[in-house]
């Protein structure tokens, strides 16, 4: 039963799929849940600050199941979203269709895709590979795990954003620096294996699937189709950065006494522990864990409500405040300055 509350998540798709079919006002659900309604129900429930009990292994199979169902559920709502935006309809109708598609493969698939990626069978690494081409983005497969956990908090991670950096200012940022950085990262690797410009070199494989995700879309919903694919893509993966951007606004990991950045501890990442977005989003926001502890299961992710920087709101509210920069730096800057005081004294 401690599972249940990660099925959350497919109330999501479900209102996509009354939005669908029902068009006007209901193409605008998606975004009213998940930035109105979510936010309203972390208030009333409060914060959960409880460690998960220990489970042998870290995995159980009804955590495990929801990220793999998933995967059809994402790609369902693809080609039903599709499938609807090609058949007509309003342009207010058309905008709330992408941006609640985008919703569901940004906060929904990405954050699968994400513990995914972190995952040791092939099986659930490929799927991590799917979810992130049908949003465009596969190069983060490579990035997210070989560099930014590596270089995070720090000047060399294009995906921790500075601070007084303005959400504009980073997005663009840290998508190209992320693209550069993958590119880097997958040749020294499939040349030091001796793989390169084969299926093992993900430079060749990502292009491939990417090929392969536009022409399917294409012959089955025309052009527009492969239009309407690109744009939720495109928000979806602008989405990722601007959840990125929050996570780590303004923490700079300290120098040890060799001159390298110390191993990352939970106090380089914003935390947060609204019970109900969690559940949503399948504990992302103990991110001070995972960045801590990368292996770490979702639903072992630990609360360190005393060892980590912890954000005032929850990451719905924390992105439409991210959007206005004057806010979102009055609301955080101090809170940095607290980061940093705090980490000194550590």
């Amino acid at each position: 039963m401690r599972a249940l509350p990660f099925y959350l998540s497919f109330v999501v798709p479900a209102c996509f799929g009354l939005a669908v079919a029902y068009g006007g006002a209901f193409t605008w659900l998606v975004p009213a849940v998940v930035f109105i309604a979510i936010p309203l129900f972390d208030l009333l429930l409060g914060h959960d600050v409880d460690d998960p009990p220990a489970v042998k292994d870290g995995r159980q199979f009804a955590y495990d199941l929801a990220l793999w169902l998933w995967v059809p559920v994402q790609l369902g709502s693809i080609a039903l979203g599709l499938w609807r935006l090609t058949q007509g309809g309003t342009l207010v109708e058309g905008v709330g269709l992408v941006f609640s598609l985008a919703l569901i493969t940004g906060s929904g698939g990405i954050n699968v895709a994400h513990e995914m990626m972190h995952r040791k069978p092939r099986l659930e690494q490929g799927l991590a590979e799917v979810l992130m081409t049908s949003v465009s983005y596969t190069w983060f497969c490579v990035e997210h795990v070989l560099g930014h956990h590596r270089n995070v908090a720090t000047a060399a991670d294009p995906a921790t954003s500075r601070y007084g950096e303005s959400l504009y200012a980073f997005v663009p940022r840290s998508m190209l620096g992320g693209l550069a950085s993958a590119w880097r990262l997958e040749t020294e690797r499939v040349e030091r294996r001796g793989v390169a410009w084969t299926l093992a070199d993900r430079r060749v494989r990502h292009a491939l699937l990417l090929i392969v995700a536009y022409a399917l879309v294409g012959a089955v919903f025309g052009w527009l189709g492969m239009v309407f694919f690109a744009l939720q893509g495109l928000v979806a993966s602008a989405l990722l950065e601007t959840i990125n951007y929050v996570e780590h606004y303004g923490l700079v990991r300290e120098t040890g006494p060799d001159g390298r950045p110390v191993r990352v501890q939970p106090r380089h990442s914003w935390n947060s522990t609204f019970r109900v977005t969690n559940w949503y989003l399948f504990n992302l926001q103990r991110h001070s864990d995972h960045h801590a502890w990368a292996s770490r299961p979702y639903h072992q992710l630990r609360a360190f409500v005393d060892d980590s920087p912890q954000l005032p709101l929850g990451y719905a509210t924390m992105v439409l405040i991210s959007f206005v920069p004057p806010l979102f730096f009055a609301l955080m800057n101090p809170r940095v300055a607290q980061a940093d005081a705090g980490a000194k004294a550590a």
